[in-house]
């Protein structure tokens, strides 16, 4: 096995005949001889990982994820493992794994464990949790950052090649720049939280951590995708494709005086060479106001979402509140404070800031901002552990209250050997075009990858080549829905949402188990229909079009686009007694109104 456990060494050494169960020796053998290890809250069994290291063998190598290790952030579910969410009363071992980590293990990852983190998700320090401190991975009198502290520190270290962690108010980014790593913060909704412990239940996403851009990308490609029971989730307009890096963009930086570091020169030193770097790739730097920026970070903690997060753990908080980390109970017990008059009032300034941020976008691509302004050591925020906590969210806690996407990519080391990072942030469902110029300015950099002192990759990784088939799908192949598992057991991959040409009608079969619609292609009175794209190996469509039942088939579908792909259509016997819900537009609409053909 490769030393490195970034996705192009572990692929490159698989296409070399190495075996993902040396794979997983070497990562437990790194577990192992770190001792006792406050960054692990549970690591699963041995036996148990090396059995699906095993399994791997059976399934196609073509696996977008074939073979890599993660970690889990421990609010998220993994089916008989214990989510704590860093508070040993409120631990319970679920049945099922968050839908997020059933999509990862279904691409051929291998979850190791679960992780350390700021308890409830409640925190930018990754030092409040009873379960110790996971040791920033440069200098451990320094805090790891947070919330997700355990799950950055683990892929710093390359103890396992990506982790998930959380981001409400930057828990997926401070970390990511405390530890020299990647830590994608998706548009809200492109991945589902079920399966989540909520910290903010509105604003909460999963996010991503990993050794370089597209690695993250690569796991958020196999992570996203629509869920019917995440009332959160939305369908991605596009597609999570690698793109080329910008050849022009405007970028922006706070205009003083709210440009701000907190006295430290290092971060304001690390910082200003990473505007002269996006200059140097292409871009022209752009001076924006942050003040409404700032005045909707100001919100997230003196508003009613922190009555939000009490809401999470309403029952714990009034049974048993000594259960909690004596400043987390602090923090939420604010909530008492707010009332629906407060909370009103929140959500109008939050709408009246919203609009007047919005006019930032007319001027610029992206924001690039410091990751955070500074970092500090574990005595000075001991000192001010709640002040301190922060001033680190100085940057980022505006991003999800006004849907933005984000991408902290590691900037430069301070004199100080600290690490320092920066944040691209750009609208809902930019994350694809942040991916491309965090790749580019992260190449530039020349620096190694996390703690490891590995070189980065000196090409783009890429999974295993093969051919590969799209196919529309409609019903109840579509992600979340009962045989969408036909589909990700083969390798399928979700592409992108979409609509048909408006030349079908769309119907609700009779006698299917489970309901199943099916699509007419019509001369005329034609509408656009809502469907999914999947990309399946070629090797595996066949067994795949084995599943159809009849009446269904697998024909050729004109896309708005003007495309042609395969996917479902319908045999003229099958709309004999099929109930006609073209005018709902696609079949999550007619399953969402409960109605029965």
């Amino acid at each position: 096995m490769t030393d490195s456990l970034d996705f192009a060494a572990l692929r490159a050494a698989y296409a070399a005949g190495a075996d993902p169960v040396a794979t997983i020796e070497r990562v437990y053998a790194r577990i192992e001889a770190r001792g006792a290890d406050p960054t692990w809250l549970h690591v699963v069994p041995k036996e148990r990982t090396l059995a699906a290291a095993r399994a791997l063998r059976d399934k196609p190598r073509d696996l977008p994820l074939w073979g890599l290790p993660f970690a889990i952030k421990d609010n998220i579910d993994l089916a008989g493992a214990p989510t704590t969410a860093a508070c040993p009363a409120f631990a319970h071992t679920p049945q099922n794994s968050a839908v997020v980590v059933d999509r990862l293990i279904a691409a051929g990852a291998i979850p190791i464990g679960k992780t350390n983190l700021d308890q409830f998700a409640t925190g930018l320090v990754g030092v409040r949790s009873p379960y110790g401190v996971p040791a920033n991975a440069f200098d451990p009198r320094y805090v790891p950052g947070g919330s997700s502290s355990g799950s950055a520190v683990a892929v710093a270290a390359g103890l396992v090649a990506f982790s998930l962690g959380t981001d409400t108010a930057g828990s997926g980014r401070v970390p990511a720049g405390f530890n020299n790593i990647v830590g994608l913060k998706p548009t809200k909704g492109l991945f589902s939280t079920t399966g989540l412990v909520p910290a903010c239940r509105s604003l909460d996403v999963i996010s991503v951590f990993a050794l370089t851009v597209p690695d993250a990308l690569d796991v958020a490609r196999a992570a996203a995708a629509h869920d019917p029971g995440d009332p959160y989730s939305r369908a991605c307009p596009g597609d999570l494709s690698r793109r080329a890096a910008p050849k022009g963009f405007r970028f922006g930086v706070p205009k003083a005086p709210l440009l701000e570091f907190f006295g430290d020169a290092h971060a304001a030193r690390v910082y200003a060479d990473a505007l002269a770097r996006l200059e140097k790739l292409g871009g022209t730097r752009v001076e924006f106001d942050y003040a409404p920026f700032k005045a909707t970070a100001d919100l997230l903690y003196d508003g009613p979402w922190v009555a939000e997060r009490y809401a999470a753990i309403e029952t714990l908080m009034r049974e048993n509140p000594d259960a909690l980390f004596p400043t987390t109970r602090a923090v939420i017990a604010n909530a008492a404070k707010y009332d629906a008059v407060a909370t009103f009032k929140a959500f109008y300034r939050l709408e009246e800031l919203r609009r007047e941020a919005a006019g930032v976008w007319d001027r610029i691509d992206v924001m690039a901002l410091p990751t955070s302004g500074t970092i500090f050591t574990l005595d000075e925020l001991k000192a001010e552990p709640v002040l301190n906590n922060t001033r680190l969210g100085y940057y980022t806690n505006f991003v999800n209250l006004l849907d933005l996407a984000g991408l902290a990519v590691p900037a430069g080391m301070r004199p100080d050997g600290l690490p320092s990072g920066l944040t691209l942030i750009g609208p809902a469902w930019s994350d694809a075009a942040l991916a491309a110029l965090g790749e580019a300015f992260h190449r530039d950099t020349g620096l190694t990858l996390g703690a490891t002192k590995m070189a980065h990759p000196a090409h783009p990784p890429a999974p295993a080549k093969s051919e590969r088939i799209d196919v529309a799908v409609v019903g109840a192949h579509l992600s979340g829905m009962p045989l969408n598992g036909q589909l990700t057991e083969r390798g399928g991959r979700f592409v992108r949402a979409c609509r048909t040409a408006k030349r079908y009608r769309l119907f609700a079969l009779a006698g299917q188990t489970p309901p199943k619609p099916g699509l007419k292609r019509v001369a005329t009175e034609g509408e656009a229909i809502e469907v999914e794209i999947w990309s399946l190996p070629a090797g595996a469509f066949g067994s795949f079009v084995a599943l159809v039942p009849p009446p269904l088939a697998i024909g050729t579908l004109e896309l708005d686009d003007g495309a042609w792909v395969k996917g479902f259509v319908c045999e003229p016997s099958g709309f004999e007694a099929a109930t006609d819900i073209t005018h709902l537009g696609g079949w999550r609409a007619y399953v969402a109104k409960g109605l029965k053909p």
